[in-house]
């Protein structure tokens, strides 16, 4: 249970890459076979690559793998270098927070207005409903790798040669 915990958005996205790849197959498969084309693959596809790319942001949170852009940070002094870091902290908490937010708001108007895909007809906020808690995922995983930068010591900056 613990490697589920600890993994979850890996297997998330292992999951819908293979459901992702296997309609894409399909649909080429079919296309081909009958020259007809498997129409809803594209409205599932595309929310596919959607969740795809929101539990990949966690991943990436995770491992610290977000573009930053640190030259000002590492050249301050510690105690300006940690406020730099935290007020950082709190804006991107801010962001995914306002994310998670209004997904779940956009999830909950669709439910309310009984919308529906244009394909298969299903309602819209299946596709919409995993975004709340891939944001929700983004910033439990931001917020572990924050801790770890924390308490993590900070390497002193190396001189550079003269020649």
């Amino acid at each position: 249970m613990r490697f589920v915990l600890r993994e979850f958005e890996k297997i998330v996205c292992a999951v819908l890459f293979l459901g992702m790849t296997l309609i894409g197959f399909i649909n080429v498969v079919v296309r081909y076979a009958t020259h007809y084309s498997f129409a809803a693959s594209e409205e599932v596809l595309t929310n596919g690559f959607l969740l795809l790319t929101v539990f990949g942001a966690a991943i990436a949170a995770r491992r610290g793998e977000h573009l930053a852009v640190t030259l000002v940070q590492d050249a301050l002094p510690r105690r300006a270098a940690q406020a730099v870091f935290v007020l950082s902290v709190i804006l991107s908490l801010i962001l995914l927070a306002a994310s998670a937010w209004f997904s779940w708001v956009t999830a909950m108007n669709q439910i309310e207005s009984g919308m529906r895909s244009y394909a298969l007809g299903l309602p819209a906020w299946w596709y919409q409903i995993g975004l709340p808690f891939g944001f929700a995922l983004i910033i439990i995983r931001y917020l572990q790798h924050a801790a770890e930068t924390w308490h993590a010591p900070r390497a002193e900056p190396q001189a550079t040669p003269s020649v």
